[in-house]
């Protein structure tokens, strides 16, 4: 395990000035999580301190926007920078995946690939929890953090949601509960805090974390904004009525009565700040990185380490998964590469 040495500087110095006010938190939640004083606080999406800092340093060295170094990251996952040809990132395997239970795919994301994972590894015993973003119950599609512990709970927060949910956070409740083998699913900036706690030693919240899955992600909008001011308002949609939303070149939002489609141009004016400085589409140091890509039916899945490789063969070997190469998808495959190199792009020149 790599450990990096604490530097004494406070949140003031480091986050407060650096990340927050040049609007580059993505609320991950790292340093509310790790604080070891309990200084800190989410407070509408963004860290704020609720008693004085002990300058202790922790929040400094988790946080993914603070003196990120992609290509420190990628030697401690990989043990090797990507190279300039591996457009998007380093891998193993391409492959489309698909889930055989008729339930999952009812409630999944094109193809039910990650809840089928998840489903698979409680099932053969791989993991004791699953970290997901819940359904909001208050408020429709807003999702929270959710330390799922069975697949009852997994099929319950399937599908996904264009809105943020801290995942992070949801690491305080896998201590609380004492599991041992987690999976981890988030976005690509959730994954890189993860790495970077994993990085910085703090064995606490990490040492349970077995499986990280990445969502492929181009950038995420906010709630008040997409959901309350454009679908509820503008729209005149019920939220509650809202059974499914997905992205194949516009959003597709659909309810009980049919489906309703807004173009990504209107979507777009509602997506988070800090998305603008993210360079990862794919979720580049994950163990398996998935998405829709335009594929109707699959998930497109890019198995990135041998842990990744672990948990989709067994979820294959038992049963759980239809698994086919995507070799004849050119047009999911061009999709990745562009959306990956106009990630890298518009966060240079953020």
């Amino acid at each position: 395990m790599v450990t990096v040495s604490f530097n004494k500087i406070s949140f003031e110095e480091s986050l407060a000035k650096h990340v927050v006010a040049a609007e580059k938190c993505i609320s991950c939640g790292a340093c509310v999580l790790t604080c070891p004083f309990g200084c800190l606080e989410l407070t509408k999406e963004t860290p704020t301190l609720i008693k004085e800092c002990k300058i202790c340093g922790i929040c400094a060295h988790v946080c993914p926007r603070y003196l990120w170094l992609r290509a420190d990251a990628e030697k401690f996952v990989f043990n090797r920078e990507r190279k300039t040809d591996e457009e998007f990132g380093i891998y193993c395997k391409l492959l489309a995946i698909q889930a055989k239970d008729k339930n999952v795919l009812e409630v999944g994301q094109d193809g039910g690939g990650v809840t089928a994972l998840l489903v698979s590894a409680f099932e053969n015993g791989l993991i004791d929890g699953a970290i997901v973003a819940g359904h909001g119950r208050e408020k429709p599609f807003l999702p929270f953090p959710k330390l799922a512990t069975s697949p009852k709970e997994i099929l319950e927060c399937a599908g996904t949601k264009y809105t943020y949910s801290p995942n992070v956070l949801a690491l305080a409740d896998v201590v609380k509960q004492k599991k041992t083998s987690v999976a981890f699913v988030g976005t690509p900036c959730q994954i890189h805090a993860i790495r970077k706690m994993q990085m910085a030693g703090l064995k606490k919240y990490t040492a349970p974390i077995k499986y990280l899955i990445g969502l492929l992600c181009s950038e995420c909008f906010t709630y008040d904004g997409l959901m309350e001011k454009h679908i509820h308002e503008k729209l005149g949609i019920n939220l509650s009525d809202i059974k499914k939303m997905n992205i194949k070149g516009k959003m597709l939002v659909t309810t009980n009565t049919g489906t309703i489609t807004i173009p990504l141009a209107e979507a777009k004016q509602y997506a988070r700040e800090s998305c603008h400085f993210c360079d990862d589409f794919s979720a580049e140091l994950a163990d398996i990185s998935t998405g829709g890509l335009g594929l109707e039916g699959w998930t497109f899945t890019i198995v990135r380490t041998g842990k990744g490789e672990e948990l989709l063969l067994k979820a294959e070997q038992t049963g759980f998964l239809n698994v086919k190469p995507v070799d004849t998808e050119t047009n999911a495959l061009n999709l990745l590469k562009k959306l990956s190199k106009k990630k890298r792009e518009v966060s240079a020149v953020s």
